[in-house]
């Protein structure tokens, strides 16, 4: 495996960036929040750019890259839902134009008319409430259903920018023909990379703003970035961020070459950007002062986004604990 990004993947990471900084800059966000600015036009870029085609495991460094500035920008569209939970699960049910998300739990199938009745309710859906279609994993396989045929209401999350949705199954009728192939333990590893990635991009974008805002705010007429304690905190989130991210992008490497540490490193990747988070969450706030707690400051976007990231597929303690149970049961 290579840790290193090549010329082309360096190139790439050089593309999204500049055009997330032109199409979704802060104020996009901020107007999604505060006065629900719609997102759809950044997401049509989404399709129109190619990144909703990263669908081959091949592709998973390249997704990866995507994944990571996405978060960056606290991604208002249903990418990562799309890519890293409906694509996973629903292999040769691609159409880039169109979003997805996954359905894990509470929902059960049983027989019926020569198919299957989905029924049951789902919590915490991510993206649930405006997505194209559903990937739904149930006993009796994994099915792909039109979001028309459920019911999906939109509820409260940390992370205003954020849609997560309870979604009701009324006895929903599908056929064979809906049925994928998928393995959804394998969709899960790549669900939670995606998730770790999102959460590593919104911390580094935590850090570039305090740095920015420690350069420039002056006390004792020096900027407080020249005072060691600052320096020792800045430094503590440039390490948890590097090291979340080196994992990140290890689990990613895994997924690419079908390697079967996947899982492990699937863990390893969220327990390190839940641990992060935590710390990238604490120290940001306070560098910022009393500026950190206010709704006009753009860094509880960020922040936020790599909160609410820790509450979903598992927190760190959790993976810690997957960790620990691979680890006995393997001879590393």
């Amino acid at each position: 495996m290579l840790f290193e990004f090549d010329a082309e993947q360096r190139l790439w990471q050089d593309t999204v960036r500049k055009a997330l900084l032109k199409e979704c800059p802060p104020a996009l966000v901020r107007g999604i929040v505060d006065d629900g600015a719609d997102a759809a036009p950044l997401w049509r870029v989404c399709t129109d750019l190619g990144w909703t085609e990263l669908t081959d495991p091949a592709d998973m460094v390249e997704l990866a890259i995507v994944l990571e500035e996405l978060g960056r920008v606290t991604d208002p569209t249903p990418f990562l839902a799309t890519m890293s939970r409906f694509a996973p699960l629903a292999p040769g049910f691609d159409d880039p134009r169109q979003s997805g998300t996954a359905v894990h739990t509470g929902v059960t199938a049983r027989p019926a008319d020569g198919g299957w009745l989905l029924e049951g309710t789902a919590r915490h859906v991510l993206d649930g409430d405006r997505a194209d279609r559903l990937a739904v994993v149930t006993g009796a396989g994994v099915f792909v259903v039109p979001a028309t045929e459920v019911t999906a209401v939109r509820v409260a999350a940390f992370d205003p920018v954020l849609h997560l949705a309870e979604v009701t199954f009324p006895g929903v009728r599908v056929t064979e023909w809906s049925r994928t192939t998928a393995d959804p333990e394998r969709a899960r590893h790549l669900a939670v990379t995606g998730m770790a990635l999102t959460m590593v991009g919104a911390c580094r974008r935590a850090l570039e703003m305090v740095l920015d805002h420690v350069r420039v705010r002056r006390q004792f007429d020096a900027p407080i970035g020249s005072f060691q304690a600052v320096q020792h905190k800045a430094a503590d989130m440039h390490v948890a961020v590097e090291r979340a991210r080196a994992l990140a992008y290890f689990a990613a490497l895994t997924i690419a070459e079908n390697d079967p540490r996947r899982r492990l490193a699937a863990s390893m990747a969220k327990a390190a950007a839940g641990e992060c988070q935590a710390l990238v969450f604490r120290n940001a706030v306070q560098l910022f002062g009393a500026m950190g707690h206010t709704w006009e400051n753009d860094l509880q976007f960020a922040v936020k986004r790599a909160k609410a990231g820790e509450l979903m597929l598992g927190g760190a303690a959790e993976h810690r604990a997957l960790i620990a149970e691979e680890c006995r049961a393997t001879d590393l």
